[in-house]
């Protein structure tokens, strides 16, 4: 996950680059998941949102795909 230069967005992909979707903010403690390409088969099903934070959202995908979703090293802050 890498965030986007406007802060209210995040960029999500695989661990080969692959593009994979998008996590927005849409206002405060309203993060929804955007799947693209790939992730449009592996997330079938998943609950888009609202999420109450970027960590909860983090770990819908975590519980959905059974995998690790991390933000890319020395992005820290969400």
């Amino acid at each position: 996950m890498t965030p986007i230069a406007d802060g209210r967005a995040w960029d999500l992909t695989d661990l080969l680059g692959r593009p994979m979707g998008r996590i927005t903010e849409a206002s405060a403690k309203e993060f929804t998941i955007h799947p693209e390409g790939h992730a449009l088969e592996t997330m079938a099903g998943i609950e888009h949102g609202p999420f109450a934070s970027l960590d909860a959202a983090l770990a819908a995908i975590e519980k959905h795909t059974r995998g690790v979703c991390r933000r890319n090293p020395g992005e820290d802050q969400p």
